[in-house]
């Protein structure tokens, strides 16, 4: 499912350089950990543990079964910095330099992404338990052809689910494709109206997009048309918040106001809200994400602000969301194992949440120190030798463009 990530003043800096956004990496922070919480909970959900005895099961259903969500979560948040950066970095979308930006995304996701095939490839081959690929119809062969040429979500559509580590790929899939056309599209558009109204058409399409593919359950879940019209949401707001500055702070608060009381109607309430609106849960969390975006944008271009304090390890997740996304189901799937060699005892299954959660945050950040960013500093030195910024900058900034 999401991950995930420019100079650190590229995040929402599009009037200049200047610090992260710490609401962004807050609300990421928020996403990544409930497609954790997500992966447990289908393994050892809390509605069937101790905890049902004192909470509603309502709220155990939002910790665990948020994760789809919060991928499209990460779709609008994607759109919304790549968009931003590249109006910071070329003045327009169709000024944008494709060599330059393919260049970043490439070494931005490259690396992990293959390592984590090369891991599973080699678990595939020694036969390792939970890691074997083996649904009729499905090989290594084609599975690593999925994930690298950016259709394992199409591949599972056909042949079903593949091993969790190699699931969370479908995303990915569906983000590098859109990153794929989009510098493409904008620089044969050129006018900018044009490009605005086939994003609005796109991402007011999500809810029929979405509906029109009931009759293959992986495959409305996992089709690239709902996933992109989230992405484009969040180009919209990033062209949005350049556009207007109000002045206002009520305002500025108004438009995170009324992000956050629509995101938080899907991740507590959708279930009431699904009968009535059915598909078009997807859209009020797409648009709300956008609210959200462009007032936290909003916010700091308007001066700095303190984050909170005590959510800081909860903004760590966030930075690191691409790099325990594409980890994380290593230690799912650990915990679980050890979980049902102990018993199985789903009444005291939250227990096994307290280390799967920071040893899910302690892989990815191993993986962000040992490998996204030395690789990424490397790529970037050899890829972009031409910019005009020291790469530490620029690798220091593209932590903030995946999501």
């Amino acid at each position: 499912m999401g991950k995930m990530l420019v100079a650190a003043g590229d995040e929402l800096g599009m009037r200049g350089a200047g610090p992260r956004n710490p609401g962004i990496d807050l609300l990421r922070g928020v996403s990544i950990l409930l497609v954790v919480l997500h992966h447990i909970g289908l393994r050892i959900p809390l509605k069937r543990g101790v905890l049902a005895g004192y909470l509603p099961e309502w709220l155990l259903g939002a910790v665990n079964y948020n994760g789809y969500e919060s991928v499209f979560v990460f779709f609008v948040i994607s759109g919304f910095l790549i968009a931003g950066n590249t109006l910071r970095r070329w003045g327009s979308l169709d000024r944008v330099d494709a060599r330059a930006f393919y260049a970043r995304r490439f070494a931005r996701i490259a690396p992990c992404l293959i390592a984590l095939l090369a891991v599973l490839a080699a678990l595939h081959l020694l036969g390792v338990q939970d890691f074997v690929i083996q649904r009729a119809g499905q090989t290594l062969p084609r599975a690593l052809l999925a994930a690298l040429g950016l259709h394992l979500n199409w591949y599972e559509g056909h042949f079903g689910y593949l091993p969790g580590n190699w699931d969370v790929l479908w995303s990915l899939s569906i983000e590098e494709t859109f990153y794929l056309g989009f510098p493409v599209v904008c620089l044969l558009i050129r006018r900018t109206w044009v490009l605005v109204l086939m994003l609005i058409l796109l991402a007011l399409s999500l809810p029929w997009t979405h509906a029109a593919l009931v009759h293959n359950e992986i495959w409305q879940e996992k089709a690239y048309l709902p996933g992109m019209a989230a992405i484009a949401t969040g180009v919209l707001g990033a062209l949005i918040a350049r556009r207007w500055q109000p002045r206002e702070r009520w305002a500025i608060r108004a438009w995170i106001e009324v992000g956050c009381v629509g995101l938080a109607a899907i991740f507590l309430i959708e279930q009431w809200l699904w009968p009535a609106i059915h598909d078009g849960c997807l859209l009020l969390l797409t648009v709300s994400v956008m609210c959200l975006l462009i007032g936290l944008q909003w916010r700091q271009a308007d001066g700095a602000w303190h984050a909170w304090r005590g959510m800081e390890w909860l903004r760590s997740f966030g930075r690191l969301s691409y790099e325990i996304y594409l980890s994380h189901m290593f230690v799912v799937v650990a915990v679980v194992r050890l979980f049902r060699m102990y018993g199985a005892d789903m009444k005291w299954g939250v227990l096994w949440y307290v280390p799967a959660v920071p040893l899910c945050w302690l892989l990815g950040n191993v993986v962000s120190r040992w490998i996204s960013m030395p690789c990424e500093r490397w790529l970037r030195a050899r890829l972009l030798a031409s910019a005009s910024k020291p790469s530490r900058e620029i690798v220091t900034a593209s932590s903030s463009e995946t999501v």
